[in-house]
C-alpha cells in the first residue's frame, strides 16, 4: 500500500506522517511539502492513498486532488485542514475522508477502514501475481515460488495472461514457440514443461491453482491475486503500478499493449 502525505507547514506535515505511520507501519509512506513532488511520484510511482492538507499554499488541497483525479480516478483521497468552512469543497470531489486538525493515529485509522475504494488482498488466494514489468510469482506472505525451468514458468505466465480460459498444449506451443512445426518431437517437450510445472506448484502444496482437463489447462481465478486483473477491473492500486511494461521477458506478451489501446477505445 503506498500512502502519500502532503502539507506545507513542516510540523503539520510531520505530525501527520507520524499518525500514519502510527496507524499503518507497513505501509509504503511518504511525505511532502512539495505539490508538485508529489504529483510527479505520484505519477511515476503510484499511489493508493493521498492524505492532502486543504489549506495550502501554491495549491490547494482540492486543486492537488483534482490533478491526482486525472492520473487514477480511484485514488482515496483523505483531506486533513484545521479549518472546517473547507468541508464542502472537499466533499464534492468524492473524498474518501476528512480529518480536522489535530491528527491523530485514531483519527487515521478510522478513515482507513471505511475508504472510498477499498485496498485489500484478494481473500481466500493462495498466490500473488505479478506482471507489471517483469513476471513472477509469490506466496501471500511474499515469499518467492521457484519453478525448476523457466519455460515452465512462462507456462504458468501465458496461462495468467489467458485470465482462466482453458488452453489446449497446441495454444501454449504456438505462444511460446511461435512458427516452430508442433511435431511429435514438440508436443511431449511441451508436455515434459507442464510437468515440470505441476511438480514446482506440488512442492509448495498449490498444485490446485492449475485445473487440467483432457489436452488443456487453465488457472483457477479464485485462488490467485493478480494485479493485470485487477488492472482490468479498474482497481485504483493496480492502475497505478502499470508503467507500459507487461511480462517484459517474454515476446508474445508485447500484445498486451494493442489488447490495453483496444479497451480503452
Amino acid at each position: 500500500m503506498i500512502i502519500r502525505c502532503c502539507d506545507d507547514e513542516p510540523l503539520m506535515l510531520q505530525m501527520l506522517e507520524m499518525a500514519v505511520q502510527q496507524a499503518k507501519p507497513d505501509a509504503d509512506i511518504s511525505a511532502y511539502d512539495d505539490q508538485d513532488e508529489l504529483l510527479e511520484d505520484a505519477e511515476k510511482d503510484g499511489c493508493d492513498i493521498a492524505f492532502l492538507d486543504i489549506h495550502m499554499r501554491a495549491m490547494t488541497g482540492v486543486e492537488l486532488a483534482k490533478r491526482l483525479k486525472e492520473i487514477n480516478p480511484k485514488m482515496n483521497i483523505i483531506f486533513v485542514t484545521g479549518f472546517s468552512e473547507y468541508a464542502g469543497d472537499a466533499m464534492k470531489m468524492h473524498a474518501s475522508g476528512y480529518i480536522m486538525k489535530p491528527v491523530t493515529k485514531e483519527k487515521i485509522e478510522e478513515e482507513l477502514s471505511d475508504l472510498r475504494f477499498p485496498i485489500e488482498p484478494k481473500k481466500g488466494a493462495l498466490l500473488r501475481v505479478q506482471c507489471f514489468g517483469n513476471f513472477d510469482v509469490f506466496t501471500p506472505d511474499g515469499e518467492h515460488v521457484h519453478f525448476d525451468r523457466s519455460r515452465s514458468k512462462e507456462i504458468f505466465a501465458y496461462l495468467i495472461h489467458r485470465h482462466g480460459s482453458s488452453c489446449s498444449t497446441k495454444e501454449i506451443a504456438a505462444a511460446l514457440f511461435e512458427d516452430e512445426p508442433y511435431d511429435e518431437k514438440q508436443q511431449n517437450y511441451l508436455q515434459q514443461l507442464v510437468y515440470a510445472m505441476i511438480k514446482s506448484l506440488k512442492k509448495i502444496g498449490l498444485e490446485k491453482v492449475v485445473t487440467r482437463s483432457y489436452n488443456a489447462l487453465a488457472v483457477n481465478e479464485e485462488l490467485i491475486d493478480c494485479d493485470y486483473w485487477r488492472f482490468r477491473e479498474l482497481d485504483g492500486g493496480a492502475v497505478n503500478s502499470y508503467q507500459n511494461e507487461y511480462m517484459s521477458q517474454y515476446s508474445w506478451a508485447e500484445f498486451f499493449l494493442d489488447d490495453y489501446d483496444d479497451w480503452e477505445e
